[in-house]
Order: structure tokens, then sequence, then C-alpha cells
């Protein structure tokens, strides 16, 4: 899920070519702002000061911001807040998971929002960052403005199971680096408990390096699943050449992407990037043991609160996602729509990641325009 990837972290892949010469351009170094415990959350502030604001909540569990994200936006008239969630990114302590949990995540961007003194915030999140901002919102619904979410995350068993469960054509397209540690037949939760266990110590021993690595590569050839649907789609499809040809040059670059993971997977040596993603699969491996935090219809009830509340909602989600279902933003559209909310849903011809062009496009539409 380090995909707000955009984007399910040291885990996410790297941002697209004109994501980092944004970063060179304009990402600047984090702000701290303590928000409790030993937990102080790392921010950015992007664009125009006195812009539209819009909170960016990243991908994971166990992601971070990062220029990517920024894509979507107008930076000369609106204004990125870009928190790194507890353990994550820039925040310290690193891969902590004490004190780690979603209504403290709640918590800190409320802090956040007094700190900077705004009275009302827009809402940008993709993959797990859909169900911070819906648990944001449905504990502060007056201080939201409005909520565009891409690639909503359910929580579902199904959901969790594809993350810590590959099937065996996506281990076999990784070949034996994809190698992962769960018995046939074993339950999800077992295996999450095992995975906890290679994690929890916070060193870099041979196995917990392993599990990283291999996490970082089966996600990849996760989100890979739905943007190869995609393409193939749109190669049958008269008439989108440019989008075609658009998708081939990501396509290339995710495999380009992928050849260095499996090289760099071989290595023995640890690497400082090893390090990372360590911190971010344990915060995942935490996040995913306890369903997100989020009591059974938790995520439906914050639906129902944004409608209620007139809050409008733009669900975007890609139709060839292999990750989060596209039935997940179709039923709450749907829920939204049965209690007379402002919602709209849009499929593009996407996978899972929010650089796709198709993806992209669709973001920036919702974002940038006005509603219809």
């Amino acid at each position: 899920m380090n995909s707000n990837n955009n984007a399910k972290r040291g885990s996410r892949p790297p941002a697209p070519a004109s994501a980092r010469g944004q970063a060179a351009r304009g990402w600047p170094a984090p702000t701290f702002l303590p928000v409790g415990g030993r937990h102080r959350m790392a921010y950015r502030l992007v664009g125009a000061a006195s812009g539209e604001p819009w909170l960016l909540l990243h991908g994971g569990p166990g992601g971070a911001c990062h220029p990517g994200l920024l894509q979507p936006l107008d930076l000369s008239r609106q204004r990125a807040i870009a928190p790194d969630q507890r353990g994550c990114g820039a925040s310290r302590p690193r891969g902590c998971t004490q004190g780690n949990h979603t209504a403290a995540l709640v918590a800190d961007l409320e802090a956040l929002r007094q700190h900077l003194g705004l009275e009302r915030w827009s809402l940008l999140a993709g993959s797990w960052g859909t169900v911070v901002a819906l648990a944001y919102a449905r504990q502060h619904p007056k201080r939201v403005q409005r909520v565009v979410l891409r690639a909503a995350f359910a929580l579902s068993r199904r959901e969790i199971a594809g993350l810590v469960m590959p099937s065996r054509r996506v281990q076999g397209r990784l070949g034996s680096e994809a190698l992962w540690p769960s018995a046939a037949g074993a339950a999800v939760s077992a295996v999450l408990a095992r995975l906890r266990h290679l994690l929890q110590s916070g060193t870099t021993g041979v196995a917990a390096v392993r599990v990283a690595r291999r996490w970082q590569l089966l996600e990849s050839a996760g989100a890979a699943a739905g943007m190869r649907r995609a393409l193939r789609h749109l190669a049958a499809t008269p008439g989108s050449g440019p989008a075609l040809a658009a998708a081939r040059r990501e396509w290339t670059a995710l495999q380009r992407r992928q050849r260095r993971a499996v090289a760099r997977a071989r290595r023995p040596a640890v690497h400082r990037a090893d390090r990372a993603a360590l911190r971010a699969c344990r915060i995942q491996c935490h996040y995913l043991l306890h369903r997100g935090f989020v009591p059974p219809g938790g995520l439906d009830h914050a639906v129902r609160v944004l409608a209620r509340a007139g809050v409008p909602v733009d669900w975007v989600h890609g139709r060839f996602d292999a990750i989060c279902p596209p039935r997940n933003s179709r039923r709450w559209a749907a829920v939204g729509a049965r209690e007379r909310a402002l919602v709209t849903l849009t499929e593009p011809f996407s996978g899972h990641l929010g650089h796709e062009p198709a993806m992209l496009a669709a973001l920036r539409q919702r974002v940038r325009g006005a509603r219809s």
C-alpha cells in the first residue's frame, strides 16, 4: 500500500522524473511539531502561502510525503501541507509503533491545523491515506472544506491478504527474490504476527532485511499488475494514441525500477535504503495487524458523517487497481449519493499508482477545477 506512491514509504516506488525535478526546485526541509510523548511530526509547506490549503495524506501505512504528491495541485494558487504520519518518513522517532494508532494520527492532524491557524482545509489522500482522511473527517467534519480520495482502502481481509499473502503468479514474476515467509494455507493474522516478530526488533538482521526487501518487491508487483491491465486496455482502444504513449512511458519506467530493486535485493550488504524500508514495513505490519485501528463500520460511518455535514467528496479510483478494488469507491460514492451528498466518482483507465497518466489527469481535474 505504499502507494500514494504515489503514494504501501522507504517502501514506496521512486517518484517520476517530473516529480524529482520539482523536488530540486522546491521541496523544503521539514519542520517539526511536538504531538505527544516522544513523537514529533515532520511537515512541509509548499505553494502559495495564502492559497487554498490542501492537506496531503500519504499512503502506507508506513509511507511518507514526497514531491510526487504535489502534482495534482496548482501551486500558484494552492498551498500544500504535507505531514509525515507518526513513525513515518522524517517524523521522529522513526519507525516507532508505541503510541501509534489512527486516533493519534487524527489528533496530530488537528494539532497541525491549529498550529497553522487554519479554519478549514481540504484533504487529498490516496490508498491508506484515505483511511486517515475519513477518520479525520469523521471526527472534525466542520474543519473540512472538501475531500478528494484516490484508490480508497477498505481494510478488508481480502485487501490485507493481498498485501501479505501474494499469489504464486505475483511471486513468480519477480523470481526467487520474492520468496515470502508464509506457509500455504496460513491465516492472515498468523502471517502478520510472523512478520511483526521478524521486524519488531529494530535491528538490521539478515531475516528482517530480506523481509523488507521482498515486501517492497511484492508491492511493486501488485502495482504493476494494475498498470499492465490498463496498458492492455488502452492498446485495444481506438484513438488512445497520446494516452497509450504516456502509459507506455510509465510502464517502462516502472519495469526499470523493478529491475533495479531486484538487483539491490541480491546484494548482501545493508544499505541506508534497507533501514528506511525496515521502518516502513514495521509501521505497515503494526497497522495491518490491527486492521488500521478502525472499528467495524467505522469507514462507512465516516462517509455518512461527511454526507450529512454537506462536505463534497470526489472519489477517484483506477478501474484496473489490483491492490484496492474499485468497488470500494463505488460503494462509498453510492452511500453518499443516498444521503444526497455532493459526490462524484471518476474511474480513469489506470491501476493503483497516483502518478499514472490517466490517474494524474483525473486528480488534477478534481483538485484544480470547479466541481460539477
